[in-house]
């Protein structure tokens, strides 16, 4: 670009530019660029400190020229980050072309302002080397957040815009920063967060302007809309969505969504043609397919060529060695576009700024009020040579294969590209893209009140390196989907940005500063990380702490925020739900905060880990159950609300109304009731984590005796509350049921108990008939699916179990696992679609003719409500739903609410059943925790915070999200390892299978990997789960 001058320069000399207060530098040192002869044209650029400057430049000058000018007014060194935008005769922003005469592109200089702002986003702010050049990438970010563009949630943008203000004011001052507020516009609904912001600048007392450059860029960087600059566009059904260019390749939004990334390792050639944009991609070889094309429709021609350009540039910027070479000029006549990419590559840059010894030169910053102009001290190159230059993306300078070539054509020629010399992320097939945060505007995203806490003291949230395998990088397509890669990343102890030691707890967003990563060093980092396997029990501790109190919230916040300003809901319910969930919950955000940091200690995110004191979690338990057992009272009222509730929708239809409306929120992704028993599902939960503790630990170890200590008191709850919990779990199966059935008068009457449901087929005049059998303790009802709005079953007919027995006759009908049911006045003919199905459903009806023969006779009332078949419909029976209905309906969550996604139509679709020992095994299998996903005939992997519970994968982009972007009913499928001929080349990779449907899911350890393949298979394995004769053996 420019080069820097040896001489020395008198001090504030401006090189003739006109005097300014705003980015402004006292030492110039870089030489002005040599301009044509001709007449002087005057233009105005307006800076990212929003003042502006005029430039004398030649007619015949080229838009280098200005843009050199900029740079040097700047004694900006990394330039090549920024260009130079402005508005066009069409009213279409677009980029100064650096190779043509800049009167070319500008017809009225007069009346054309430019633009200087940062025109490539790197993925890792610690790859710039200058203050300079991070103040100015702050000042952009500032900017995105203030029009609106840089999307968020209420957390990022409280700390992002608390690091602004402290560059621009310092240290935390009521009345000034509330002033301060006041008159300062940051973002579009400033006042709605205005006291979190405040609260988030009270906490960086002592950081200087250079470290909150830090630290917001830090944050931003790992934002979905970080550097994102949307072009509308439409598929080829006309659905409206947007086109967007990143490091990783080119991006595809809907809304502010990110639905489909295209690596550039992918892409073999982009073109377009009129209004349409072309991406023709590279065959798979292993899938033995044909080039696909994708085609997109833009507003015109000249949208399409201005994305085209901005593609060509970050493709050469990011992936080349250096700046491609101009294409020699035809004879006769030319074919395609002559547009190339000028200027340094990003590796120029970084090998640029590393190699020369540049003289570290103060600059002044407008809005700050701090009297240090500078919170770096002028340094040599040696250190940056210590400043970090890849954290978590890196670049192994491995050699590509020839097919690693992209060509980038226009609608008359072609525009080739270097090959492919390095992938920008330092993986083969990874796509990446810097972000993790929710993509969901702030107005609808409600953070918890520790939500500041949990990113403060765990740097990796969200979507950061609070796992070895964890990247800050991941993107998210509409099923919820995030791209992600393998990267680890993690705290180097050295000097951040002030060349200070860094404090582990105060500023712990400075995650890498300090160091240049090379192959020893990352190998020996990979070594330090955390490998024993006390440390991945204690990060499951951790990831259902998070999803536990995050289901508490459902209840404390979302529910009686749904209900409390409706007078119709009983007050005395309202109060004792109140009175009994918020202290629990109050107590849970405690433990989960002295658990963060526990886990960030013993990660090594600060010193502790140095001394060994912190590589344990039994006594943060052992703590934090003694304070629980003074909830036990809270814990026992549980049951009392979950009846009383009942009761209230029972006698008033408005609180019945207000309740199944509630369940309909995205936020309530399982039913109501199930939230209100999580607090005494958790404490089976505790006891199991601390069983697996005290297995793993040797007597001798030191964290054995309060792990012991703490199972011991844990185990004493459990007992307490064991009764209490299974009647009211049985309870609650019955009024899930309730909902599900519709032509049965009482289905919860006392002594009754939920034992299985599931399908079977019956055997009638018009051959077998799928039906929905849902067998009780003293009654198996029989249904058919109906055409309700709700999807409700249909009751067909109940058969009492007193007196009833049951034969197989397979042989006797002539149809496979068949077996008939002998009552009073009638027998049924019913048909499993295996054998082991069968040997379910019989084992179980035998066990509840059993415990009915107990009684002395059969219940009249029941008898009473029994339906006739004939005088019901049978015509709903032939047709079925496929499992693509299925997956449509469980995909939008939002749409159906809950009433296509329930156990029972998992089951109806899938054709397989479930009995309620298989629900008590669920309560324990709870797991969550980020998991990287793989589509079949995807590309990459891709990132994701995943929650197992009732049997379904719920899927999130970060922990954080109030409510699951997409489910996966897991009853049906299939949990195995991915054989040889898969390509699956990756460690703890688990595959899940449901006819064509093929996922498959990645872990970070062993560990891990065995408790996924474990509460999996305890949801798809029907054929290894056991039986007790007792529940009790459950707990």
């Amino acid at each position: 670009m420019v080069e820097p001058v040896d001489r020395s320069s008198v001090a504030a000399q401006r090189l003739g530019a006109p005097e300014s207060f705003g980015v402004s530098t006292l030492e110039p040192g870089l030489r002005p660029p040599t301009q044509p002869p001709g007449r002087q044209v005057a233009i105005r650029v307006q800076m990212l400190d929003d003042t502006q400057e005029v430039f004398q430049i030649s007619q015949r000058s080229p838009g280098k020229v200005l843009f050199d000018l900029v740079c040097v007014h700047l004694n900006l060194t990394e330039g090549d980050y920024f260009g130079l935008e402005y508005q066009d005769q069409r009213k279409m922003t677009v980029w100064l072309d650096l190779l043509k005469p800049t009167l070319k592109q500008i017809r009225r200089p007069k009346n054309t302002i430019l633009r200087f702002v940062v025109k490539f986003f790197p993925p890792d702010h610690t790859q710039l080397m200058e203050e300079l050049t991070r103040y100015l990438f702050a000042l952009q970010i500032k900017q995105d957040l203030a029009c609106g563009r840089l999307i968020c949630n209420d957390t990022s943008a409280s700390l992002m815009v608390s690091h602004i203000i402290q560059s621009e004011i310092g240290d935390f001052d009521e009345t000034q920063s509330w002033q301060h507020l006041l008159h300062n516009k940051y973002l579009p609904d400033q006042d709605a967060i205005r006291d979190k912001i405040t609260d988030c600048h009270r906490k960086l007392v002592g950081q200087t302007p250079a470290e909150s450059d830090y630290q917001l860029l830090e944050i931003a960087r790992r934002l979905e809309m970080y550097g994102v600059r949307l072009h509308p566009a439409k598929d080829r059904e006309g659905t409206k969505l947007s086109l967007a260019v990143a490091h990783t390749g080119v991006l595809v939004f809907q809304g502010y969504t990110k639905i489909n990334a295209f690596n550039w390792s992918k892409i073999r050639k982009l073109s377009f043609k009129r209004k349409r944009f072309l991406i023709k991609l590279r065959a798979d070889p292993t899938q033995n397919t044909h080039h696909d094309t994708l085609e997109f429709a833009m507003a015109s021609r000249d949208c399409c060529k201005v994305f085209w350009k901005i593609c060509v540039e970050y493709h050469a910027f990011f992936r080349l060695f250096e700046e491609p070479k101009p294409k020699p000029k035809a004879i006769l006549f030319t074919r395609g576009s002559s547009f190339r990419f000028s200027g340094r590559t990003q590796k120029q840059i970084i090998d640029y700024v590393k190699d020369s010894e540049l003289k570290k030169i103060p600059f002044e910053r407008k809005h700050s009020k701090i009297l240090s102009n500078s919170s770096m001290s002028p340094q040599s190159s040696s250190f940056r040579l210590n400043v970090p230059k890849e954290s978590a993306t890196s670049f192994p300078l491995a050699d590509q294969p020839d097919s690693a070539r992209l060509s980038l054509q226009a609608v008359n020629g072609t525009e080739e590209l270097p090959a492919v010399v390095r992938p920008t992320n330092g993986f083969d097939g990874v796509s990446v893209a810097p972000s993790s945060e929710p993509t969901q505007s702030r107005q609808n995203h409600h953070s918890p009140g520790s939500a500041l806490d949990q990113q403060l003291l765990n740097p990796g949230n969200p979507g950061s390196d609070d796992t070895p395998m964890g990247s800050p990088y991941m993107v998210v397509n509409g099923n919820g989907t995030v791209n992600d890669q393998d990267v680890r990343s993690t705290i180097i102890l050295g000097a951040g940005p002030d060349g200070q030691q860094l404090s582990p707890l105060t500023s712990p967003l400075l995650t890498e500063a300090g160091y240049i990563r090379n192959d020893d060093e990352e190998e020996a980092r990979r070594k330090k990380f955390p490998t024993d396997k006390a440390y991945f029990i204690a990060k499951e501790l951790l990831t259902t702490e998070r999803t536990y109190l995050s289901d508490l919230r459902v209840i404390t916040e979302s529910f009686q925020s749904a209900v409390g300003k409706d007078e119709a809901f009983p007050e005395s319910v309202r109060n004792l739900i109140s009175a009994n969930y918020d202290p629990v919950y109050k107590f849970h955000q405690g433990f989960l905060k002295e658990t963060e940091q526990r886990l960030a200690q013993w990660e090594g995110r600060s010193n502790a880990h140095i001394k060994g004191d912190y590589q344990r979690i039994g006594d943060v338990l052992l703590k934090n159950i003694q304070g629980l057992r003074q909830l036990t009272v809270h814990l026992q009222k549980h049951s009392e609300c979950l009846v009383e509730l009942e009761r209230a929708c029972r006698s008033n239809r408005k609180v019945e109304t207000l309740c199944r409306d509630f369940e309909q929120q995205r936020v309530c992704y399982l039913l109501l009731n199930i939230f209100l028993l999580r607090p005494l599902h958790r404490l089976l939960h505790y006891k199991l984590i601390l069983e697996r503790l005290c297995k793993h630990y040797p007597p001798t170890h030191e964290d054995f005796r309060d792990c012991r200590a703490a199972l011991a008191d844990i185990s004493e709850m459990v007992l307490q509350v064991q009764g209490t919990m299974m009647k009211m779990e049985n309870f609650q199966k019955l009024l899930e049921l309730k909902k599900d059935l519709t032509g049965i008068d009482e289905l919860i009457i006392p002594g009754r108990e939920f034992i299985r449901l599931g399908c079977l087929s019956k055997l009638s005049g018009k051959g077998l008939q799928q039906r929905m059998f849902f067998l009780f303790s003293d009654c198996l009802v029989y249904t058919s699916r109906g055409m309700t709005p709700l999807n409700q079953f249909k009751v067909h007919g109940q058969l009492p179990l007193y007196g009833m027995t049951i034969r197989e006759s397979e042989e006797e009908w002539g149809v496979p696992h068949s077996f008939t049911l002998f009552e009073q006045r009638q027998s049924v003919v019913v048909a499993a679609s295996c054998a082991s199905e069968m040997e379910r459903w019989v084992e179980d009806i035998r066990m509840a003719i059993d415990l009915a023969e107990q009684i002395s006779s059969p219940n009249a009332d029941l008898l009473a409500t029994t339906l006739s078949e004939n005088k019901l419909s049978e015509d709903l029976g032939a047709e079925q739903e496929s499992e693509e209905e299925l997956s449509s309906s469980r995909s939008s969550l939002e749409r159906q609410g809950h009433r296509g996604n329930t156990t029972v139509h998992v089951c109806w679709h899938r054709n397989t059943s479930v009995s309620m020992v298989d629900f008590s095994i669920a309560v324990e299998n709870q797991l969550s925790g980020n998991l990287l996903r793989k589509f079949k005939n995807s590309n990459g992997w891709q990132k994701l915070w995943v929650v197992f519970t009732n049997f379904s994968l719920f899927f999130y982009k970060s922990h954080q999200d109030d409510y699951p972007l997409a489910s996966l009913p897991l009853l049906g499928y299939s949990v195995t390892v991915p054989s040889e001929s898969e390509n699956i080349h990756k460690d703890y990779v688990f595959k899940l299978h449901f006819k064509s449907h093929v996922y498959y899911f990645r872990s970070e350890s062993e560990y891990t990997f065995e408790r996924w393949m474990e509460v999996i298979r305890s949801a798809t394995c029907s054929a290894s789960r056991s039986l007790p004769t007792a529940r009790k053996d459950l707990y």
